[in-house]
């Protein structure tokens, strides 16, 4: 069996077996939080590429982020998850692009995406159970398998496109 055709397998493992965890946690988050809160954030080098992120229990390329824990800013949420997922360290203040509405999670999810251009990654994040590839893209030249979510947000933030109220 071919190297690559032994990652699409054990890809598919864990999209599989991701399903029933992604149904549990959004009972869970249901009732335990109401409603839920996110953050993403479009990390831009100097050349304008945006770094990316693919998850072991999601298919597709997505910005990187997370849920906003109790007690914590949306600032904190950011900072915390651009660390975690791309061993990214925020410079300063993030610019607040939009909230939006992302009905396809659950009727409660709101998500607030923020540009950053002033970072400092002093080493690519290590790969780990959660994140299973990343990188930095060019903005017009987005690989294969990106949402569309993700193509939208950053055609609106790069490119000037009209921002939608929904993700």
């Amino acid at each position: 069996m071919a190297k690559d055709e032994a990652g699409k397998i054990l890809e598919n493992v864990r999209r599989v077996a991701a399903r029933p965890f992604m149904r549990v946690a959004a009972v869970y988050w249901r009732f335990a939080r109401g409603l839920t809160l996110g953050v993403r954030g479009l990390v831009l080098d100097p050349e304008n590429k945006v770094f990316l992120v693919r998850h072991s229990y999601v298919p597709g390329w997505h910005l990187p982020g997370g849920g906003v824990e109790p007690g914590e800013t949306l600032v904190e949420a950011l900072r915390r998850e651009l660390v975690e997922e791309g061993n990214i360290e925020v410079i300063g203040e993030p610019v607040l692009h939009a909230v939006y509405f992302n009905r396809k999670l659950m009727a409660r999810d709101h998500v607030a995406l923020f540009v950053i251009r002033d970072f400092r990654q002093e080493r690519p994040p290590v790969l780990d159970a959660e994140i299973v590839e990343h990188g930095f893209f060019p903005c017009d030249d987005l690989p294969a398998g990106v949402t569309t979510s993700t193509r939208q947000r950053i055609a609106e933030a790069v490119f000037g496109a009209a921002t939608s109220p929904e993700w």
